[in-house]
């Protein structure tokens, strides 16, 4: 099976086209937002709320100048929040319907964050290649996300690698190139909003949840070779700032 998908040839889940071609009132984007939500949920992925953008401070919490508005958990707890129960997430969704929502990586999944025109380059080559390529997201602010198996859990605490070596939310601005978000970190979960912009700033599923989880290290060697390609050849956006893993 393929089909084509913003100039690229791939499989495409059915989330993955209905995301894409959904166009409706806002009541129906509330229900394909939580639709999506729980579809993340059911293949695995814990999530916890997040603040959203928002007029004036532009982000929705409480802090003055924050760093990364409309980017950060809403709970110091948030990796112990994270879940994939559907009954909470349905809670989280309704009650607090303007909130983006992250993913807590390290425990099911890690995320291979890229330069959105590396991470293109490398998913061509890897459907090309027929490389089983599983959930990836881009986000408006000039990153593409490929969600992979972790490389530890809890069943092997001592073979954990901690975020640090890799990506951590509180040097997100210190790896313009490929960011591995493992233990200690976490990702938007599309559907989410970012500020800045007309309001239209996001991160979309490009293939939805349903796409299995594959193996990092089956991925690693075409985004290497793709953020080195580009390397020099964008600057770093670093108008974001830091992930705080407190706020």
């Amino acid at each position: 099976m393929s089909a084509t998908f913003g100039g690229r040839s791939g499989r495409q889940g059915r989330i993955s086209q209905w995301l894409r071609g959904r166009r409706s009132k806002e009541t129906s984007a509330d229900d394909g937002r939580e639709a999506l939500l729980l579809a993340a949920a059911e293949a695995g992925l814990p999530l916890a709320p997040a603040a959203h953008p928002a007029p004036g401070y532009g982000c929705s919490c409480d802090r003055v100048g924050c760093p990364t508005p409309g980017r950060h958990p809403v709970s110091f707890a948030w990796q112990t929040q994270s879940t994939t129960d559907r009954a909470q997430i349905e809670r989280w969704a309704r009650n607090q319907p303007e909130a983006n929502f992250i993913t807590a990586t390290g425990m099911v999944h890690d995320v291979l964050d890229v330069p959105l025109a590396a991470g293109r380059e490398a998913l061509d080559r890897l459907l090309s290649t027929g490389v089983e390529v599983g959930p990836v997201a881009e986000s408006d602010d000039g990153r593409m996300l490929f969600f992979t198996l972790t490389r530890g859990t809890p069943e092997d605490e001592d073979e954990w690698w901690p975020c640090e070596l890799d990506c951590h939310p509180e040097t997100m601005d210190e790896h313009p190139g490929m960011r591995w978000h493992c233990r200690g970190s976490y990702v938007l979960m599309p559907p989410a909003r970012l500020p800045g912009g007309d309001g239209d700033r996001q991160v979309r599923w490009v293939r939805g949840p349903e796409h299995p989880l594959p193996e990092p290290l089956t991925l690693l060697e075409a985004l290497t070779d793709a953020c080195a390609r580009h390397a020099g050849t964008e600057e770093a956006d670093h108008s974001t700032g830091a992930w705080p893993l407190r706020h």
